[in-house]
């Protein structure tokens, strides 16, 4: 990657997360509110002390002054970022450059998204106008092509992929129980999951993530100044973003069992962080699991299994919440449902309260420093991938 490396030159300081669901009662100005109030109080900050915001949101608003309405920044700058599913992650991504890059001390990045009352229904999301050449398709019918051609490429038979889809549907409604600011927090037992209506291909009802409104907000600062301000601040290690060239679904040789853009930012996430085997490394993964075979494609591009390996070791309990490495141990998207600009800093929310202790009774104990984030926005083919590594030690 061209990148120069971030590398412990930005921390979190502090975050903040609403509850994600049908969240009626909140307009986006309401839940932008609450996130970065508890982002600024858990800093001991006020919104005066920020020098500049970032606001993710792919709907729910239009440029900076869709902050602006709901905080009083006092004229601070404020910049609206769009990246597909990536936005809130993009807005942490710039904001943390900031810092790095020595432009402000203290910033902040809010991702939101207010969808139950909007007129996007989940399945379809207007795109730009084009030519008419482009494969139309709605959210859940790309990403249910890569099931078949998982058991395909590997030789799995059909009750093997389900049984292996249906375990991670499975896995993340349990971690989804145990965590209050869930929208679903129901355990589901395998037949719920595999007798639920279709809803493309072989992906049914529980295969699918849901449609949420939620917020979630992070203050960013210079390393030496966040540990003064928090007694437990995160450093950010990597920020690796890639976008594809858009043209998987017409190119010879795409096999839908693989994101090239992934890959790519996984890869150049972990020479900036310095890992070298993520499987050992890191505490936890919260990874973008729009859909079940999303997030078991996933496990292999970013490491997280050997290729053909990962519906195995899935189904061993490697990734649940006790296994050796937890994927999603907040419930995932399939728990928070996914309020496109909010999913990816509700990722490192997960990644604040875990590496530091604070998540109560979904604390995980293995006693690693490092956390890893995906947040993947379009779909197969032509999409953006967006990896974070934070830490609980400088240097």
């Amino acid at each position: 990657m061209a990148a120069h490396s971030v590398k412990d030159r930005a921390a979190i300081a502090g975050m903040g997360c609403t509850r994600f669901g049908d969240r009626w009662e909140a307009s986006a100005d309401d839940l932008i509110a609450e996130a970065a109030r508890e982002a600024l109080a858990s800093a001991g900050l006020g919104a005066e002390d920020v020098d500049a915001y970032w606001l993710g949101t792919f709907s729910s608003g239009n440029s900076g002054l869709a902050l602006t309405s709901a905080l009083d920044v006092g004229y601070r700058p404020v910049t609206r970022v769009e990246n597909y599913c990536a936005t809130g992650s993009d807005a942490f991504r710039n904001a943390c450059y900031a810092v790095a890059a020595g432009a402000y001390d203290i910033v902040m990045a809010v991702g939101v998204e207010k969808l139950k009352d909007s007129n996007h229904a989940g399945l379809v999301v207007p795109g730009p106008s084009g030519d008419g050449t482009a494969p139309g398709f709605s959210g859940p019918a790309p990403f249910s092509m890569l099931a078949p051609a998982y058991a395909r490429r590997y030789g799995l038979s059909d009750r093997e992929i389900r049984a292996t889809l249906t375990h991670i549907a499975c896995k993340n409604h349990a971690n989804g129980a145990r965590n209050e600011r869930a929208q679903f927090r129901s355990a589901v037992r395998p037949e719920q999951v595999e007798n639920a209506p279709p809803v493309a291909g072989m992906l049914g009802v529980y295969d699918c993530s849901g449609v949420a409104d939620g917020a979630a907000a992070a203050i960013i600062a210079r390393p030496e100044l966040a540990a003064e301000l928090q007694a437990a601040p995160l450093y950010v290690k990597a920020l690796s973003l890639s976008a594809a060239p858009a043209d998987g679904a017409t190119t010879r040789g795409f096999d839908y069992t693989t994101m090239p853009e992934a890959v790519r930012s996984a890869a150049g996430a972990y020479a900036a962080a310095g890992i070298t085997d993520p499987r050992t490394e890191l505490a936890l993964v919260e990874l973008h699991d729009c859909f079940t075979p999303t997030e078991l494609v996933l496990y292999e591009d970013l490491g997280l299994s050997g290729r053909g390996a990962g519906w195995r070791e899935a189904l061993e309990g490697r990734f649940d919440f006790e296994g050796a490495l937890p994927v999603n141990p907040d419930g995932g998207l399939k728990s928070f449902g996914h309020p496109i600009g909010a999913s990816g800093l509700r990722m490192l929310y997960e990644c604040w309260l875990q590496l530091r202790g604070r998540a109560g009774a979904r604390q995980l104990g293995n006693g690693r420093g490092l956390a890893l984030t995906q947040n993947l926005g379009g779909r197969p083919g032509a999409a953006v991938s967006f990896v974070s590594v934070v830490g609980v030690e400088a240097g």
